[in-house]
């Protein structure tokens, strides 16, 4: 691999696709508001709106694009004259102003959405082009449908819109139909097939139908794409877009497989997606790679158990990487005796082997019952377990926050991994009852086999 890296444009549609997501539409200031973000995260280019679309889609275009300097700001419009006018009257006091026409090429578009033929359609095109260019510099043509397009006339369209002035061709994956390597021949074979496309950059917009739009979006990469078109969260049309986050870590996380730089600041991920969930009111699903809420929570015993001694036994990155505070152990029934020690720590008390296994015996039992064991709860059950409690050494006074319990769930900060001490106490039994020889740490044993019991 060369130690110099392909730079990849994260070109951000969040404010404009995104926005298409039902529930997720926002006013001009909350457009602003995210669009100030997205300029800390460092996408390259923000789509800010469809300028025809609205009143307020034109004005929150228009001012994103006056206060906003850094990033590149594109407006969406048709492939006529009124949508590029209209675009260009929000884009025009931009520092880099940049107009996104688009225009249907596959035939069943052709056919039933617009009634026109594929000799107009390349006329159309050409045309809304060249329109486009005169009025500014950076021009970027979508063929929409791109993937249901019949290749040949792919090329042909492809080849107008270059000579017109297009300065990138984005090839959309509009219904989310295409898989990888389909999707990555079709950027190879349009780079061998299309008379001046080493003028243009290229550029994937890939839709999650079939869940498949980041790994398309990564395959057009490989491919000879050097722009992707992605949002924040993945929200968009239908099933949404590819997700910037997915993409920019896979890239950071896997450079062996992905040798390619963006211009993200990963550490504002989190940030970014906390801010449009907070806008928008459309929670992020539990399971969500990169920003989810269990992205970096563990709950099996024997995860927990590892990530206590070296994080990087069941994390590929660190939270800190995309701006999560840190890593959470969630307990529940298929924690171990390992995070229920540490919790039990940090809410100010210290047992030995012989008091913790009661402490935990019950919690498990308690944890049968519930989803998640809460502080309040552990407190209750430590209080129960020892009255007074003879073998719970109180090492703080229990927190204020510990007192209100109104967490929401119980999670354990995991710390820097150091070696363990164990606690000394007297010979024991392993955790199948049977005695240890006179030389076995009974610590050690149970540290190395007790997660194990309770499931991965």
């Amino acid at each position: 691999m060369s130690a110099e890296r392909a730079r990849v444009t994260v070109f951000d549609t969040t404010l404009r696709d995104g926005e298409q997501s039902p529930g997720c539409s926002m006013n001009k200031q909350e457009k602003l508001r995210l669009a100030q973000q997205l300029d800390r995260l460092g996408v390259d280019v923000i789509e800010a709106g469809f300028p025809i679309a609205s009143e307020g889609d034109f004005e929150g275009v228009r001012a994103i694009a006056a206060l906003v300097q850094r990033p590149a700001i594109a407006g969406l419009a048709r492939a006529c004259r009124l949508d590029i006018e209209r675009a260009w009257e929000a884009l025009k006091d931009a520092a880099h102003p940049r107009i996104h026409v688009f225009l249907a090429t596959s035939d069943i578009h052709l056919q039933y959405k617009l009634r026109i033929t594929r000799d107009q359609c390349v006329a159309q095109a050409r045309d809304a082009v060249r329109l486009a260019r005169s009025l500014c510099d950076d021009v970027e043509f979508s063929p929409e449908d791109a993937t249901r397009t019949d290749p040949d006339f792919l090329y042909r369209v492809s080849e107008a819109v270059i000579e017109a002035g297009a300065t990138t061709l984005n090839i959309p994956d509009t219904v989310g139909y295409t898989v990888p390597v389909e999707f990555g021949n079709l950027i190879r074979t349009l780079r061998e097939r299309v008379k001046g496309i080493e003028k243009v950059t290229i550029s994937a917009h890939c839709h999650n139908d079939l869940g498949m739009a980041v790994a398309n979006a990564l395959a057009a990469v490989e491919a000879g794409a050097r722009q992707v078109e992605c949002t924040i969260n993945g929200i968009g049309e239908r099933a949404g877009n590819a997700s910037l986050e997915e993409i920019v870590m896979a890239m950071r996380t896997r450079p062996d497989r992905y040798p390619y730089e963006t211009g993200v600041v990963s550490e504002q991920i989190f940030a970014a997606s906390q801010m449009l969930s907070e806008i928008t009111g459309v929670a992020v699903q539990p399971n969500k790679a990169i920003i989810g809420r269990n992205a970096f929570a563990h709950e099996a015993g024997i995860h927990q158990d590892g990530m206590l001694k070296n994080p990087l036994t069941y994390e590929i990155m660190t939270p800190r990487s995309v701006g999560v505070p840190d890593s959470k152990l969630v307990l529940g029934k298929h924690s171990g005796r390992h995070a229920l020690g540490i919790r039990c720590e940090q809410l100010g008390y210290q047992f030995d082997r012989r008091a913790l296994d009661d402490v935990y015996r019950r919690f498990v039992r308690l944890a049968d019952k519930i989803k998640h064991v809460e502080d309040h709860h552990l407190l209750e059950l430590i209080r129960d377990t020892h009255k007074p409690a003879a073998s719970a050494t109180p090492l703080i006074e229990p927190p204020p926050a510990a007192k209100a319990a109104d967490a929401h769930s119980l999670t354990v900060s995991v710390p820097e991994p150091e070696p363990q001490k164990p606690f000394p106490v007297a010979p024991a039994t392993n955790p199948f009852g049977a005695p240890l020889p006179a030389h076995a740490d009974p610590h050690q044993e149970q540290t190395q086999q007790e997660d194990y019991l309770w499931g991965v």
